[in-house]
């Protein structure tokens, strides 16, 4: 890791810089699959993944008896384990179903909302170096609490042209029937264009690699909702002397693996501790299979040392981390402030590990800086708001000269007069 020390504010931007990779090259390349799944459909589907995956397949299809053999090809602990996280991932997605309210504005106005399930959605599963069934807990189960009624699930094969079990289980144990193999960019553009085989949907979740991304951005321009803008997976952990260095260290670690392309940043009170967990990253390196790629990450990765706690909370919110670590003193107080942020993890023994897996909160969050506008994936990420509003003869008659007044100022004299003869008919019953 990098290490700056008080770095001067009118450096922080410079500091802050997420590792970017080339999209001039990469979105023509990206554009020529979805235009080849747009032409082709299925047979370019079978075509690229012979391409990307080195598999060939006679289906995308997965066979429903398929899915419900994978219950027995997972490790009871895991099963135990996938179904622990489902409950607390439900018990905090249904708290966010809310009943909306009828709200009388002025006597006789009456408006409301009603929150409705977008009617087809898609979500796309990894399933390649790290195969992410906890996100097909994140993303299908809001989906399912938000009242979707067509959710469909792609996700890559592996060599042998199969998909992980406990992928397969997760989506069974949650409801999800309609599961295809497909991976990467194509996958994106059979969900947003259709083929004979895979429905078209109106919105795609799910994270992937720089080719899914692109896909996304691109189908985004073309009408297709997605989640968020979305890049690799990051943490920032703040660390005072109160923080142990092992956990930062391990902290730091479980984000580094994602990928090659995943950064870390650690903000501390002294260059002191950097020093000790530096020296803990070294160690437990060595345990860690996935070492290549946390070691990778590392390297593009800094820690920056600031001994001024509100300086270090306005280098967080400027740096608007998807993922959020809070291991100083008196962490309830500094979580207050951040103002910019995917998910926060407070105190010692809260591990992001928690929040990717079982703690309940959704693990699908904003990066690359996103977290300024952008919240992470929720029941609302699923349902579409559409207001309502009724009023009375007396109602229409106590807004009218506001609506009317309004509307000649903008010089709509039609608006106006849909109030204007209306109000005539209720005058002319009195």
């Amino acid at each position: 890791m990098q290490v700056f020390i008080e770095p001067n504010k009118q450096d922080w931007e410079a500091l802050l810089m997420r590792p970017n990779f080339d999209a001039a090259e990469l979105l023509p390349k990206v554009q020529s699959i979805l235009d080849a799944v747009a032409l082709d459909g299925d047979a370019a589907l079978l075509r690229l993944s012979e391409t990307f995956d080195q598999v060939h397949l006679k289906s995308i299809v997965i066979d429903p008896a398929l899915i419900q053999a994978a219950e027995g090809l997972v490790a009871p602990a895991l099963k135990t384990a996938i179904q622990s996280a489902k409950v607390n991932i439900e018990i905090f997605h249904q708290a966010q179903l809310k009943k909306e309210e009828k709200i009388e504005t002025m006597p006789g106005v009456w408006c409301w909302r009603k929150s409705v399930g977008i009617e087809k959605v898609g979500i796309y599963i990894p399933g390649g170096t790290a195969p992410l069934f906890s996100t097909v807990l994140m993303l299908g189960i809001p989906a399912k609490l938000a009242g979707c009624k067509e959710v469909v699930l792609c996700t890559p094969p592996r060599k042998d042209g199969t998909v992980d079990p406990a992928i397969l289980y997760a989506a069974q144990l949650i409801g999800i029937q309609q599961i295809y193999t497909i991976g990467g960019a194509q996958a994106i553009a059979a969900m947003a264009y259709g083929t004979a085989t895979v429905p078209k949907v109106f919105k795609i979740f799910g994270p992937g690699n720089q080719y899914v991304t692109a896909a996304k951005q691109l189908i985004q321009q073309q009408g297709v909702a997605i989640d968020m803008p979305a890049g690799p997976s990051e943490v920032c952990v703040y660390a005072d002397e109160t923080a142990v260095p092992a956990f930062v260290a391990a902290d730091l670690l479980s984000q580094a693996e994602h990928g090659a392309d995943s950064q870390v940043l650690l903000i501390a009170s002294s260059s002191n501790f950097v020093e000790q967990v530096q020296l803990e990253l070294v160690n437990q390196l060595t345990n860690l299979p996935r070492a290549d790629f946390a070691t990778k990450a590392l390297g593009h990765s800094k820690a920056i040392v600031i001994a001024s706690r509100e300086d270090a909370i306005q280098l967080i919110n400027a740096y608007a981390p998807e993922h959020l670590i809070l291991s100083v003193d008196n962490a309830l107080v500094v979580a207050e402030k951040i103002i910019n942020a995917g998910s926060v993890f407070i105190g010692n023994y809260s591990p992001e590990s928690v929040g990717d897996y079982a703690s309940g909160t959704n693990h699908t969050l904003p990066t690359n800086g996103y977290a300024k506008a952008y919240s992470g994936v929720s029941v609302d990420s699923f349902v579409k708001k559409i207001t309502f509003q009724q009023l009375t003869e007396t109602g229409l008659k106590n807004i009218a000269q506001t609506v009317i007044q309004m509307a000649f100022g903008e010089q709509l004299e039609a608006h106006a007069q849909a109030v204007a003869i209306r109000v005539k008919d209720i005058e002319s019953k009195m």
